[in-house]
């Protein structure tokens, strides 16, 4: 898992600091270098389409990691018990 987590974090985007709810269209616009309005503005409508945009964003909010490069997903899988081998 840990070079699962390394290609995520070396792909450049970050969740941002601009958070409403998990940072994650402020990452967007960061790495777009747009105003974090338009990337949520064009979330919002493509909510407005049928498809799984939750479940994107979610998504999303799980594998990217934040400002101090520490991945959601992996910290909850780090602290997780070990199950009996």
């Amino acid at each position: 898992m840990n070079k699962f987590f390394s290609i995520v974090r070396g792909i450049g985007l970050r969740r941002g600091p601009q958070r409403l709810v998990g940072g994650v269209c402020g990452g967007i616009a960061a790495k777009l270098n747009v105003d974090v309005a338009y990337v949520r503005i064009g979330y919002l409508l493509f909510c407005l389409l049928p498809g799984p945009a939750l479940l994107i964003y979610v998504v999303a909010w799980l594998l990217l990691p934040d400002q101090t490069g520490t991945i959601a997903l992996e910290s909850y899988l780090a602290r997780r018990p070990q199950g009996r081998k």
